[in-house]
């Protein structure tokens, strides 16, 4: 296992591995065909290290070769009307804000292209767009030629697609190097201190201070604190304006521009370090908490809510023999009848649980609660929706 300890956004030569997990599945999104193909899966180490002086933490054996991102990538969100609602929030801010209007908007990470037809169309008349994303599927342009796209990466050889605004959004936690890929940013803007960057990631504090287990995973290979994100984006030139939680404290939405001169680069890890120690001590109680938990709700017939990263990470540390979860419910049809990689669960429409012999649901997020609640409801199952965060080992607020 090649280990490197030292830390990707401060440089700091010793940083403190809090977590180990050798043979995870390497991916939580891709979609497979068949159990068989499944199971086989790619598998890679997470080896998790926290840094002492900025609070960065990052998987010291992540291996990128042994992810493939393509078609078979799906991990759209918007299937739900709770994920939309705060989707809906961030493109009214940029409105509100005045960022967008009549601007050039580059999507580094664009997923199926949603979000950025949203800001296109919202932006009005001269507003254009260009995502970036090896799994985008559609067509190559929309909205009559304002928005297309390009299949791969976003890199240092894009830098002469020209843009006034970069929005990111939940793909800066899958680079081993986010300085790189915020420097190549840097370039796209041309150093203009007019032009304005916006990120969203998940916050390790929030995962750390909930000891939410099935947060951490392979895919995620850097995790952000608002001050660690606020570091990489000073040393890559960058002025911070502002670093929000968003979406119940889950996510950090920062929002920062070129700085005129040199960037004051700050440092500051806070209570990351210990939270990150005591994380690592009671890993272990808690999956054997919560297996003992799961396997007592089998026997009526158990399913995890949520067929992404967190419930494809769930499946693995608690079913990785396929013994106790009969399913994995989503509400994205184009993950229905196919199968979690790693493990090999199937992936259902809800209304299949009862024909599945299901009574008992857990949730992977509780922001997700009232709205699959309904969903229950409307439908007239009898399953009881659970949270493993409530349940068994919540903390903070």
């Amino acid at each position: 296992m090649t280990m490197n300890t030292s830390c990707p956004v401060c440089g700091e030569a010793a940083t403190e591995v809090f977590l180990r997990r050798l043979g995870v599945p390497a991916h939580q999104n891709l979609l497979l065909r068949d159990e068989a193909s499944a199971r086989q899966a790619a598998r890679g180490d997470l080896v998790l290290a926290c840094c002492g002086r900025c609070g960065f933490v990052h998987n010291a054996a992540f291996d990128p070769s042994a992810l493939s991102y393509g078609a078979d990538y799906d991990n759209t969100q918007t299937c739900s009307s709770a994920f939309r609602g705060h989707v809906e929030s961030l493109v009214q801010r940029l409105v509100e804000q005045g960022s967008i209007r009549g601007r050039r908007i580059v999507e580094v990470g664009c997923g199926q292209g949603d979000f950025l037809r949203q800001l296109v169309e919202a932006g009005g008349e001269g507003t254009t767009g260009v995502g970036f994303d090896p799994a985008y599927t559609g067509p190559d342009s929309d909205l009559g030629g304002r928005v297309r796209f390009e299949r791969r990466f976003y890199g240092p050889d894009c830098a002469e697609v020209g843009a006034d605004v970069v929005v990111c959004r939940h793909v800066i936690e899958h680079v081993a190097d986010p300085v790189v890929l915020l420097q190549s940013v840097h370039a796209a803007l041309g150093g203009s201190p007019q032009a304005r960057v916006y990120f969203e990631t998940p916050t390790v504090e929030w995962i750390l201070r909930h000891e939410v287990v099935w947060d951490f995973f392979f895919e995620h290979c850097s995790y952000f604190t608002a001050e660690s994100l606020s570091t990489a984006f000073q040393r890559a030139g960058f002025q911070v304006d502002d670093v929000q939680h968003v979406f119940g404290g889950q996510y950090l939405w920062l929002e920062a521009r070129p700085a005129t001169g040199t960037a004051e680069v700050r440092l500051a890890a806070g209570d990351l370090p210990n939270l990150a120690r005591r994380f690592g001590v009671v890993e272990p109680g808690i999956r054997a908490a919560m297996t003992a938990q799961v396997q007592a709700w089998a026997e009526d017939g158990v399913a995890l809510w949520g067929a992404g990263a967190k419930g494809a990470t769930l499946a693995h540390l608690l079913d990785s023999d396929r013994a106790t979860v009969r399913c994995i419910v989503d509400l994205n049809p184009q993950k229905q009848g196919r199968y979690i990689a790693g493990t090999g669960h199937p992936i259902v429409d809800y209304a299949q649980l009862a024909a599945l012999g299901v009574r008992t649901a857990v949730l992977m997020n509780p922001n997700y609660r009232a709205e699959n609640e309904l969903l229950l409801r409307e439908a007239g199952l009898s399953v009881a929706l659970t949270e493993l965060i409530e349940t068994d080992h919540a903390t903070g607020d």
